[in-house]
């Protein structure tokens, strides 16, 4: 019997180490990706421990387009992948005009091109081996702009985008595309793009990474196009629609300070 394969990028902490965990517990052997080696061989032997799954440790920095295409060449070449979880994320808090160009274009290259192309890559795939499901790790930040985190809400914005405009040229077939918005989780994100000390941290209390990592992949097994974690990110997701964009992003940049 064929096994079910799981790939899960960023998987070493935060979301990706949750999904991991709940894709286990699903009964897929796992694919795991991240940069730090010595995070993802801890974890693959906490799994197999507890889950008792086959697992497959492919370090990998996504900052590199060919690091993509290597790593679904490796993933997808002896087996078939049914779950691609797309949930390798960077950002930066800070002006535009003060960012340091190389962080900023890390985040382009791994929110969005690394991104795209094991996306495209997955669909490839799954069409010819009989179905699948994907799920986009983007945020409640893409359906805004983001005054101070610019470049993190256009690379989330295009997440967003791009995964409503696939899953409907997939309707009807047996390949689904979900995208999971959640607003601030409590995961390392926060510290690594400098945004603890920020409004939007301090207004809300904090949902824990467990719990949205387990809404997404309940929405991508029920084949869902889009999860909004939340009723006040619902409210931040969906508020911009009914008024101008000008406020919208007047606003954000207040949350963003």
């Amino acid at each position: 019997m064929a096994k079910n394969w799981a790939l899960i990028t960023g998987a070493s902490e935060g979301l990706g180490r949750e999904f991991a965990d709940i894709a286990a517990a699903d009964g897929y052997d796992l694919i795991l990706v991240a940069r730090q080696a010595g995070k993802l061989q801890a974890l693959a032997d906490t799994l197999r421990e507890k889950h008792g799954v086959a697992i497959e440790v492919l370090p990998t920095d996504l900052n590199d387009p060919a690091a993509a295409e290597a790593l679904w060449r490796k993933a997808a070449s002896r087996r078939k992948v049914d779950v691609l979880v797309n949930n390798a994320g960077l950002g930066y808090n800070g002006p535009f005009t003060g960012a340091d160009i190389a962080r900023e274009m890390s985040s382009v290259m791994v929110n969005v091109t690394a991104l795209t192309i094991l996306m495209k890559r997955a669909v490839e795939h799954m069409r010819n081996q009989g179905g699948g499901r994907i799920l986009n790790v983007g945020s409640v930040a893409g359906f805004m702009p983001g005054a101070n985190m610019a470049v993190y809400h256009a690379t989330k914005a295009y997440v967003l985008s791009l995964s409503e405009a696939v899953a409907e040229e997939l309707r009807g077939t047996d390949v689904s595309v979900t995208v999971l918005c959640p607003g601030a989780t409590a995961t390392n994100f926060a510290k690594d793009a400098k945004m603890e000390d920020i409004g939007l941290f301090k207004f809300q209390s904090i949902p824990a990474a467990r719990g949205v990592a387990q809404s997404g992949w309940q929405a991508m097994k029920a084949g869902k196009r889009i999860r909004v974690t939340g009723l006040l990110n619902n409210m931040f997701a969906f508020g911009p629609r009914l008024g101008p964009r000008a406020l919208t992003t007047r606003i954000t940049a207040l949350f963003l300070k």
